[in-house]
């Protein structure tokens, strides 16, 4: 992300000691350290927040996609009228009544 050489970084290092002084180095690191994480969390959760919006975003997309593909094969294959029953083959005629063959009916019948 930055770009810092090794001797930049021995520059920044050798101020600190003079300017913070060698006693409060440690105390000054952690503070920074502190607030180096905080930072970090804060674009963690807006880059998590972020993602999300985006994958909502194509999510919505793709369920509009999906409703116009379903609207457009609904109207090249309408439903038939006659098939009332799911799993009904519109081909093949609907039987008025049932008929019975089964033995006991036929020689109680007799």
């Amino acid at each position: 992300m930055f770009d810092i050489a090794s001797s930049e970084l021995l520059l920044v290092v050798l101020v600190a000691l003079l300017v913070i002084g060698p006693k409060d180095l440690p105390k000054a690191l952690r503070v920074v350290g502190k607030w180096v994480g905080k930072a970090r969390g804060v674009a963690a959760h807006f880059r998590s927040g972020f993602d999300e919006m985006v994958r909502q975003s194509e999510l919505d997309e793709m369920e509009k996609k999906w409703k116009a593909e379903n609207e457009r094969i609904m109207r090249a294959h309408p439903a038939d009228p006659r098939a009332d029953v799911i799993g009904d083959d519109p081909a093949t005629p609907i039987a008025e009544t049932p008929v019975d063959t089964s033995p006991t009916e036929t020689a109680a019948k007799t």
